[in-house]
């Protein structure tokens, strides 16, 4: 009974919240629940902490109890529209129903009432009518500059008067009418407010918060806001027509915009300002980069969210404290300057989307350092920094050795790590093959949780520049060198495996074009069995090609696409099971002490031990096929 008490009650509670009708009243509600342990009508508010600022809580502010990265401390409050009752829990009594003007003296807004009294707006807000008052808070008016306020009560007949009326709607509007998008004609000559209402709950006008909503009076409702509100006249053209520091960005006429300081052009280097500045493509790409999709007041932002921008990709908007911040960087150095069609935010530092890039440029990451470096000391930078349409394969840092120097053979393969064609991985296909600018043929390998090109596996997410791709790669690419039985042959290591092959006839299956996966026992393997065993099994054909089948597959496997359960059905008998520990590869529990030698029919592995069958019975030590057949 106990169960079922709860889970109607977790189903009602469920139901409460999915049943509020806007952002907003869902914080609310997620507010009220959390409050309920303390009485009736009473909502948890987080405040971050050495600040005035507080919140209604959403479940992420609630478990994590950060607001723009700063630890908050939970208060409990009464909810909007009530009081509490001396000797009574929580916060029964709803407020009395009164007058705007008095209302203001109960919500926190005595500074607004004080104001509207000396501009003569008392009559009005007292009297009959049914009005939307946004009242500045009392540190809101604090908050103002010395000189503008003493502008606006020097001359409070006109100048105050037309600033209270701007926060003024002639109608009744609560926090359900504040739709996102919406703009509301005020009472100074008619000049819009514009209401933004965000999915965490929180409701701009003017892109002042909305720090206490829906106060209802007799003659309208309140909301109180975080900050005084100016007229907006202007739209976002002319806001750059005239700004003098905005000349280099006269064509950028945009929607709902984030703009650089001229001096951020200054701060990249002079090469790449004069390419992007000289290709109309490029520049496009990043003054899009720079115009969100939906506009964003900083007092919207309470975390790290990715915003689409109209070049196509997104832009991580957060904040830190006080500080807007794009990409994790506090580069917004003026923000909210709002017109009728947008908001603009005044940064420091130019924003270079990768479409504006060169490969080279792109290349230039802290993972790929090394990298980048080697590719322009093999004299491979004019492909990179020119228009030519490739991909470039950047292996992270540590896929090198320690002191690695350029020779001719690392000049050729690094060559072959630049594909002749701009590509995405999301269209690559298995099988697919790739050319390089060296020439040669490299296979697409598709594997459950990678995807991989010969031997190097794709670490990270595409980048895509204004000519060219990249794909970082978590090893050096190892291209194929001849067949199975070439790679075999070449490598002192296997020439035991070799002569093996021979004898059991199957060295036209190991130049057949496959393919093929060849766990190849290194000479090493063959030693460590009885002498009389390895006789036996040389003297007999068809077991050892039984044997040698075993360490085969008829697909390419290499060690990238290895997981925690891999199994490979062998040429003959039963199958291999992989798994990767340590990052080595192990088959049948047997360790690779080599893997990813590339062929152009498959890959080999070279292994320290033969391998035998995972039998359920210990009986067989030697080499013996009963587990196979």
């Amino acid at each position: 009974m106990q169960h079922l008490t709860l889970f109607t009650l977790a189903l009602t509670l469920i139901a409460t919240i999915c049943l509020a009708k806007s952002p907003y009243q869902s914080v609310l509600q997620h507010s009220k629940i959390r409050g309920r342990q303390h009485g009736p009508n009473v909502c948890a508010m987080q405040k971050i902490q050495g600040t005035d600022k507080k919140y209604f809580t959403n479940c992420k502010q609630w478990y994590h109890r950060k607001i723009c990265g700063k630890p908050t401390v939970i208060s409990y409050e009464c909810c909007p529209g009530y009081e509490k009752l001396s000797g009574e829990k929580g916060c029964p009594a709803a407020l009395p129903l009164v007058n705007i003007y008095n209302t203001l003296g109960t919500v926190g807004a005595t500074t607004t009432k004080m104001y509207s009294e000396r501009a003569q707006l008392r009559e009005e807000i007292e009297g009959p009518g049914s009005f939307t008052f946004f009242a500045p808070s009392n540190q809101a008016w604090a908050a103002l500059p010395t000189e503008i306020l003493d502008a606006l009560v020097s001359n409070v007949n006109i100048e105050l008067l037309n600033a209270l009326h701007y926060h003024m709607v002639n109608r009744r509007l609560t926090s359900e009418d504040l739709k996102h998008g919406s703009a509301f004609p005020s009472m100074y000559q008619d000049f819009n407010v514009h209401i933004h209402h965000y999915p965490n709950g929180i409701v701009t006008v003017n892109c002042a918060r909305l720090v206490k909503t829906d106060q209802h009076a007799t003659n309208g409702i309140v909301h109180i806001v975080d900050r005084v509100i100016t007229a907006v006249t202007n739209n976002v053209h002319t806001f750059i027509d005239t700004d003098d520091d905005l000349e280099t960005l006269r064509n950028s006429l945009s929607y709902r915009t984030l703009l650089p300081f001229p001096t951020s052009f200054e701060k990249i280097p002079t090469e790449m300002r004069n390419r992007i500045l000289g290709d109309p493509v490029a520049l496009r790409d990043l003054l899009n980069y720079h115009i969100l999709k939906n506009m964003q007041c900083a007092e919207s932002i309470t975390s790290g969210t990715p915003l689409e921008t109209l070049q196509g990709t997104v832009l991580e908007v957060g904040c830190d404290g006080t500080d807007m911040t794009l990409n994790g960087k506090a580069i917004v150095q003026k923000k909210d300057q709002l017109g009728t069609n947008g908001v603009v935010h005044y940064i420091n530092e130019l924003l270079i989307p990768d479409s504006a890039k060169t490969l080279l440029e792109l290349a230039q990451g802290s993972v790929v350092t090394t990298a980048t470096k080697l590719f322009v000391d093999a004299g491979l930078g004019s492909h990179l920094s020119g228009s030519e349409t490739l991909t470039i394969l950047t292996p992270q840092n540590e896929a090198f050795k320690e002191g690695v120097t350029m020779t001719g053979e690392l000049k050729k393969l690094l060559k072959n790590h630049i594909l002749k064609e701009k590509l995405s991985s999301s269209l690559l296909y298995h099988r697919q093959e790739l050319e390089t600018l060296g020439g040669i043929k490299l296979r697409v390998l598709v594997y459950r949780n990678s995807l991989c090109i010969e031997n190097s596996c794709i670490a990270a997410h595409d980048k895509t520049g204004r000519f060219g791709s990249m794909f970082t790669v978590d090893k050096v690419l190892t291209p194929p060198m001849g067949t199975i039985m070439d790679v075999l042959k070449a490598d002192d290591r296997f020439s035991l495996l070799v002569g093996a092959i021979q004898t059991a006839g199957m060295t036209e299956l190991m130049n057949q074009a496959g393919p093929h996966t060849v766990f190849a026992p290194t000479n090493d393997a063959f030693s460590a069995l009885p002498k009389a065993d390895l006789n036996k099994l040389m003297g007999n054909p068809q077991e050892l090609a039984g044997v040698l089948k075993y360490h085969m597959a008829k697909e390419i496997l290499v060690s990238g696409g290895v997981g925690s359960h891999t199994r490979l059905k062998p040429l003959q008998g039963d199958k291999l099971e992989l798994n990767m520990r340590n990052q080595t590869v192990y088959i049948n529990k047997v360790p690779v002490v080599e893997a990813d030698l590339m062929a152009s029919n498959g890959v080999v592995h070279a292994v320290g031990a033969i391998i035998k069958p995972l039998c359920k019975s210990n009986r067989f030590t030697t080499v013996n096929l009963s587990c196979l057949f």
